[in-house]
């Protein structure tokens, strides 16, 4: 790959969006782990935040219900810091 090329591309950051139904409004504990809901890996914050946005909007009538975003690349390598 050229350097021009290698300069434009930007690096892959990823991030997972997953929900569920929580066991308590207050608490971040699921009601059934196996029943998670993982809507995918994203390559960018902002293509994350808009599917998590989407999910969360449409289990708007169930108050127990959470979406999370997930940012994959700080466990991956914890020294890449955010564009």
């Amino acid at each position: 790959m050229s350097k021009t090329k290698q300069a434009t591309k930007q690096k892959q950051l990823l991030h997972l969006v997953f929900g569920g139904e929580l066991e308590t409004l207050d608490g971040v504990s699921f009601r059934d782990p196996s029943k998670l809901d993982i809507v995918g890996i994203y390559p960018d914050n902002d293509s994350a935040l808009a599917a998590w946005k989407a999910k969360a909007q449409s289990t708007v009538d169930n108050a127990h219900m959470r979406y999370f975003v997930v940012h994959l690349y700080r466990l991956l390598d914890p020294d890449v810091e955010a564009l």
